[in-house]
């Protein structure tokens, strides 16, 4: 697979590159579904995702999206997103697309799509990209030099060979992903069933948050030390685990350590669920990352992890939304509105008893992702090493 297989894309296609529909928002809401620039940076696989609806008409039958369809990302405001690309696996309806994205349909009797969704991923894809990348306003690639793009060509039987290979670990990664999701919807299921619905609840005593949960904690971390940091892009919205932390020297920031819970208080991050459980550092490993986190740290008997639910829970979210203060746009919630909100304190053992069931969901939910971690690396790394042809299909 060496560079005198290179032929230029456009020798792949079955049909010319095109852009989708152009639909703005007034019209937006009934019709079919159409993948917008959301979608595409949110799924490198792309299937029965939710997406705006808009009208469609018979004439626009070729804007429709087939199974294998690549879908590049024409701009995007910093370098790495424009030419993104991701794959149209499948739907359960009609599907189009829009203006900002490009489509390619290859010939599937010479070109794998998923051979070429992983090689556009993959390193090597992505500097290949990379040099088409036009920046002025935003990064942003044509069509006509995408076609023009020279990538590798080999025999189909190696391309879906190697697709199959990186699919596999695909899969797996999002088997844990659905795993994942499942433990959380669960242990949110539980909290809520035990500490808010619980017909005793109305019978505990109940105190103002900081009464039982540390707002704000006390951390130490010296000026220029290197720590784990994590951003607030890194910060899920989904499930308590960071996308991703890098060691960087300390600054200015908030500081916390295993089992505190980030709570991100400014617009639209909070409202968006920015939250996270910290899980990923040493034991005694002071970490840092964004002013704009409000830490929880639950007093005993309750167990960390509780702070993280009840981080999680409607009622907390929507009194720390309706506290926001501040301009449109750079709205705030200050730590303080907490000392008003009132929790009902449950039973000591009921809260143990809490602590070693979300103790274990959250163990089994890291392990599942440090697992998926692995296997990204691994999947990213192979097929550079197999198009220099350091690892052959065969030995695989």
């Amino acid at each position: 697979m060496t560079s005198k297989n290179s032929v230029p894309f456009e020798k792949t296609f079955l049909i010319p590159l095109r852009n989708g529909l152009t639909r703005p928002k007034a019209v937006r809401g009934n019709g079919i579904k159409m993948i917008n620039m959301g979608e595409l940076f949110a799924h490198s696989r792309i299937k029965n995702v939710q997406t705006d609806r808009v009208p469609f008409t018979n004439n626009e039958q070729s804007f429709l999206l087939e199974k294998g369809d690549l879908l590049f990302a024409r701009q995007s405001l910093v370098l790495a997103g424009a030419g993104k690309c991701s794959i149209f696996v499948d739907d359960n309806e009609a599907v189009t697309y829009e203006g900002h994205i490009i489509r390619a349909r290859l010939n599937k009797e010479i070109a794998d799509p998923f051979f070429y969704y992983y090689f556009f991923n993959s390193s090597i894809g992505r500097q290949t990209v990379e040099g088409i990348v036009e920046q002025v306003a935003a990064a942003g690639i044509r069509g006509s030099d995408l076609a023009k793009l020279k990538i590798p060509l080999p025999p189909l039987p190696e391309q879906r060979a190697i697709a199959g290979i990186l699919g596999a670990l695909d899969d797996k990664i999002e088997l844990n992903r659905r795993m994942n999701a499942t433990l959380e919807s669960m242990a949110r299921s539980v909290f809520r069933q035990w500490f808010v619905e619980n017909e005793k609840v109305g019978s505990w005593k109940e105190v103002p948050l900081p009464e039982i949960i540390e707002v704000n904690p006390s951390r130490s971390l010296k000026k220029g030390k290197i720590a784990p940091y994590l951003d607030m892009a890194n910060m899920p919205t989904q499930g308590h685990r960071g996308i991703e932390w890098i060691d960087r020297p300390f600054g200015s920031g908030t500081k916390f350590i295993n089992g505190d819970t980030l709570l991100a208080r400014i617009t639209p991050c909070l409202e968006n669920g920015k939250t996270a459980f910290v899980d990923f550092l040493k034991d005694g490993q002071v970490s840092w990352g964004s002013t704009e986190y409000i830490v929880f740290r639950p007093k005993p008997p309750l167990p960390p992890e509780y702070g993280y639910y009840l981080a999680r829970s409607e009622e907390l979210r929507s009194h720390a939304i309706q506290n926001m203060t501040g301009t449109s746009g750079r709205q705030r919630t200050p730590a303080i509105c907490f000392n008003n909100y009132m929790v009902a304190v449950p039973p000591a053992d009921l809260a143990n008893k809490f602590g070693e069931f979300a103790k274990s969901v959250i163990a089994k939910i890291r392990a599942n992702d440090e697992e998926s971690r692995t296997l990204a690396s691994l999947r990213d790394g192979l097929l550079p090493r197999l198009m220099r042809e350091d690892v052959r299909v065969s030995e695989l």
